[in-house]
């Protein structure tokens, strides 16, 4: 349908608009990190004129960037009641092992559910569906027993695993769907020319699946990175996510804003990193199934 000149400008205000109202927040937390205390809490609020400063940046990561804007005072590396560095590492060691078994053994059973024939296959899927339905509440704390009982308390072991499992049955349940979508004629065509189930599904299917294994990547990853429950419940002291070590800012003399944004606003760089270096498949990921020929 044709559209006139006015209807196209409204349409690009609008979007512009939309984008402005997602992104404004994401904007303002991020500005938090670079303002002091005054100017955060300054009224009327000052969403560009103030002067910014890395000083929060410093605190949370322990460390002296060697500029600023205005004054900045010395930072002790690696100290301060702030200091987050290792938190940020924990968050993304846990959240990359884990996707990476997610993905690793969601593949293989989503696989054998799209093309193997077996008794009971579809109470099978039912069965995984509704393993998502479950609170996490209900199996923290028998989770916590189990994990004493085997050392694996307080361990990036223990939580890669918790993780891993939390992400299974969403990562089996839409590479299925991807799998369902590759036509089941080219794994018979290979059959009958001699190739093995095995070299079928690495050859063949994977590389055209790319796309939705890099969409169930990038969901798996996120929602390692923003779990909460889990971490809480199954460490202690030597490690700690994000978004468990953010609690800790709010102290009994208020709430440390400047460096929980600082925080926050670094740890949204390695989800962003993750999906950039897929995003050349992962459109093509979240339209699989759209279209059918």
């Amino acid at each position: 349908m044709h559209m006139s000149a006015g209807q196209r400008t409204l349409r690009t205000i609008a979007g512009w608009a939309v984008v402005g109202l997602f992104f404004f927040p994401i904007y303002f937390w991020t500005s938090v990190a670079f303002r002091d205390a005054k100017d955060i809490f300054s009224w009327p609020p000052k969403f560009f004129e103030f002067p910014p400063t890395v000083r929060n940046f410093e605190q949370v990561f322990g460390i002296s960037l060697g500029f600023g804007f205005g004054n900045q005072d010395v930072v002790t590396p690696g100290g301060g009641n702030f200091y987050m560095a290792p938190r940020l590492w924990d968050s993304i060691v846990i959240a990359s092992m884990s996707t990476v078994l997610a993905i690793v053994v969601a593949t293989l059973a989503a696989y054998s559910l799209s093309r193997m024939d077996f008794r009971g296959r579809h109470h099978f899927v039912n069965w995984v569906l509704s393993t998502r339905m479950m609170p996490p509440v209900a199996v923290a704390v028998p989770m916590f027993f189990i994990f004493k009982q085997f050392n694996l308390l307080d361990t990036y072991t223990g939580i890669i695993l918790v993780h891993g499992l939390m992400n299974l049955p969403l990562a089996v349940l839409l590479l299925k769907s991807f799998f369902d979508d590759i036509p089941a004629e080219i794994d018979e065509s290979a059959l009958l020319d001699g190739a093995s189930r095995w070299t079928i599904f690495r050859r063949i299917v994977l590389p055209m699946a790319k796309g939705g294994i890099a969409a169930t990547a990038v969901l798996c990853f996120i929602f390692s990175w923003t779990e909460f429950l889990f971490v809480l419940t199954l460490t202690q002291t030597s490690i700690k996510t994000v978004p468990v070590v953010s609690s800790t800012f709010v102290t009994s003399i208020g709430t440390a804003w400047g460096n929980m944004a600082a925080l926050g606003a670094a740890a949204i760089v390695p989800a962003f990193i993750v999906i950039m270096l897929v995003q050349r498949h992962l459109v093509r990921g979240l339209t699989m199934g759209s279209l059918k020929q």
